[in-house]
């Protein structure tokens, strides 16, 4: 049987920590958690269940604070969890026949992570793999008999294990902050992090994050180093942001740079809400209809189903199109079962 460090960065958790540990600690061999500045009762409630409590400096950085949490760990496998996460009794079965039948070259367990929805910020399905479980040190291997060569790529094993996502508010203001203050200091997002900015903006962004990130993604989509999936990703954000901030020639000039790039389900959407906007319904029919059936989403997912699908039925409702609307809000009803 393996044996499992539970590391966790903590602040200000008091109304959900209890909750968390209940359900994971018997599963484990140690606790670590590393306080990132609470001010409520989180340290407190945390030493009932583990003297391995530390204090981390917070510096806008949750890489650095779990790589501190990680640092004290010292069991085979570090498992990760954040306060506003449970495990339900199946899954906390399922966790500890795992425990005793990991296969000892296996690196990385994925779990699936539930309830990302509730208050959903970059994330377009409900339930998808993470990785949670890790081996703390890596044991490297050669392979191949002749032109041989140490492995890179770690070991993963899907599990079927469900952790459950239950936060009590939305992250997303927290996480825009953060991204402000690092382009704001001058710094060039990863494409991963480029992506998970725009999907944020796009899925929880309120008109003045938008504007206010409106400046790095026009900097972004001039950026000559970056990818077309990138540029086009930037075009959006500020073809929205424009668009609510009722600039229309700025809105159309990056419109018009994603739609000459292939187009995509989340400019169609623009393109229909602008149109509505303008009382140009017929118009704005045929750019939800792009929407739903003609393109593909890429930040998000609802853009090209219900979003679209809503769109549909409020021009057709309005034209008094009633036969119309009853059949699109059919078909909404049908992939909301």
């Amino acid at each position: 049987m393996i044996t499992i460090s539970l590391c966790m960065i903590v602040k200000n958790e008091e109304a959900v920590l209890a909750r968390c540990l209940d359900t994971v600690a018997d599963l484990v061999d140690e606790i670590v958690i590393v306080d990132t500045g609470s001010t409520d009762a989180t340290k407190e409630i945390a030493a009932g269940y583990t003297e391995h409590i530390y204090d981390f400096a917070w510096i806008d950085d949750f890489s650095a604070a779990r790589n501190f949490a990680f640092s004290k760990a010292t069991k085979e496998y570090i498992y990760t969890a954040d306060a506003d996460e449970v495990i339900h009794e199946e899954n906390r079965q399922k966790f500890l026949q795992l425990k005793e039948n990991l296969l000892p070259e296996i690196e990385i367990v994925q779990m699936l992570y539930g309830n990302q929805l509730q208050f959903g910020t970059v994330y377009n399905f409900d339930e998808e793999y993470r990785p949670k479980l890790f081996k703390r040190l890596r044991e490297f291997v050669w392979q191949e008999p002749i032109h041989e060569m140490v492995r890179l790529e770690p070991v993963i094993y899907d599990s079927d294990i469900v952790i459950t996502h239950m936060p009590t508010t939305s992250h997303a203001s927290r996480d825009l902050k953060n991204f402000r203050k690092q382009t704001g200091e001058g710094k060039k997002l990863s494409k991963r992090l480029q992506n998970m900015y725009a999907k944020e903006l796009f899925l929880a962004g309120e008109a003045e994050d938008l504007a206010l990130a409106g400046e790095y993604f026009v900097e972004t989509a001039a950026d000559p180093d970056r990818s077309t999936e990138e540029v086009m990703e930037a075009c959006l954000v500020v073809a929205k942001a424009a668009r609510l901030a009722g600039e229309e020639v700025k809105f159309f000039k990056y419109a018009n740079k994603v739609l000459v790039s292939g187009g995509n389900s989340e400019i169609c959407m623009e393109m229909g809400l602008f149109y509505e906007e303008h009382s140009d319904l017929e118009e704005a029919i045929i750019w939800y209809y792009n929407a739903v059936y003609e393109t593909q989403p890429i930040l998000s997912l609802e853009s090209g189903r219900r979003h679209g699908l809503e769109g549909l039925i409020r021009c057709y409702e309005k034209l008094g199109m009633t036969e119309q609307a009853h059949m699109y809000r059919e078909e909404l009803d049908s992939i909301q079962e």
